[in-house]
């Protein structure tokens, strides 16, 4: 079986890291994949090393000074568009708005639903759910999102997770380097609960000032610059100091989460939450938004929260009291979560979408 899987980015954001698990693990199980994306800023590969047994395809996509996000939006569908070639794949799978727009007939792995005000991103985003004729979905909950607005019935298949590789992470550089700290995964962004968190922050400080705000991530093809301002003027109005590292090497993203005294990880949507299953594969404490996807994922392995105040809470509770037990069911959690598991699910589907 030949298998094109597309994606928007060469950069490390959830649904790539997702895209190229996958497709090693489907490598694994003797499909032919290939991975189609954009590069851009001058990319020519993924931010880390892929399986050489798949085909990586780099669309280059210049950048251009002063480009609205909804010019952006159209000029990624049609560059990508024009680059993809679909002859000879027996299922095209989209795993974006962006490149499902842009490759035809495919079927759509929806991570997580969003609300857009950009017009020529809400569009994307709801073409690409329409016009798709099979769909997955990372969780049960996302699914049930898409069968109560769409009236679809997506296919549920869970993330993997590399956990032996958060497990093996050595702690010791990033404590040395940061002292006590939490950290975060994905940049500055209203999805990700930013603000929240960083009020959080301040007042867990209070109590514990030796605690600190790591944030580590932050490429996306949105401009936040309005909520990254806003964050500026609340964390030196709050005296947090948080450290923004930007995005970070792959192979040094494991010791700073493994590193972390908690992970603060309260987005407002999520479709699953991998980099907090990585953080549980580290054995690190977890404090996660209270939403119904959340909860299904990670009950039991994690603390819950619904503001910033809530959130201080629980960050108090999991660096100055660590619940070993809590630990232990993450680290079974994220090790029940395998690439493996996952690929054959998506060749199953594969399959019987192939004979219909």
């Amino acid at each position: 079986m030949k298998v094109a899987l597309t994606t928007y980015s060469t950069k490390p954001r959830g649904g790539v890291v997702h895209t190229l698990a996958l497709a090693e693990a489907l490598v694994d199980l003797g499909v032919d994949v290939s991975v189609w994306t954009l590069g851009r800023g001058g990319d020519q590969t993924f931010f880390r090393p892929v399986d050489p047994r798949v085909d990586v395809r780099v669309v280059e996509f210049a950048a251009r000074d002063g480009e609205s996000v909804g010019a952006r939006i159209l000029r990624s569908i049609a560059v990508l568009r024009a680059g993809f070639d679909p002859v000879g794949y027996d299922v095209v799978h989209a795993q974006d708005c962006i490149s499902a727009n842009a490759v035809g007939r495919c079927v759509r792995t929806v991570h997580h639903l969003d609300t857009f005000t950009t017009p020529e991103l809400a569009a994307c985003h709801e073409k690409a759910i329409v016009e798709p004729y099979a769909h997955v979905c990372v969780s049960d909950a996302v699914a049930s999102e898409l069968h109560a607005g769409w009236g679809l019935d997506p296919v549920v298949i869970p993330n993997g997770v590399d956990a032996a590789r958060f497990a093996a992470a050595d702690p010791r550089p990033a404590r040395a380097r940061f002292g006590r700290y939490v950290v975060a995964v994905g940049g500055i962004e209203p999805r990700k609960g930013s603000l929240d968190l960083l009020r959080a922050m301040a007042s867990l400080r209070r109590d514990l000032p030796d605690v600190r705000l790591v944030v580590a991530g932050g490429e996306t093809l949105f401009d936040y610059r309005d909520y990254r301002a806003e964050f500026d003027r609340v964390a030196q109005d709050l005296d947090v100091e948080p450290v923004l590292l930007g995005p970070v090497d792959d192979a040094e993203l494991t010791g700073i989460v493994a590193g972390a005294a908690a992970m603060g990880f309260v987005s407002t949507k999520e479709g699953f939450g991998l980099a907090a299953m990585e953080a549980l594969a580290a054995g690190v404490p977890l404090v996660t938004r209270e939403l119904p996807v959340l909860r299904e994922v990670f009950d039991g392995a994690a603390l819950f929260a619904a503001d910033p105040d809530t959130i201080a809470a629980a960050l108090r509770e999991a660096v100055e009291e660590p619940d070993p037990d809590r630990a232990d069911r993450g680290r079974e959690l994220a090790g029940r979560h395998t690439w493996t598991a996952a690929a054959q699910a998506h060749l199953d589907l594969y399959r019987q979408l192939c004979t219909v």
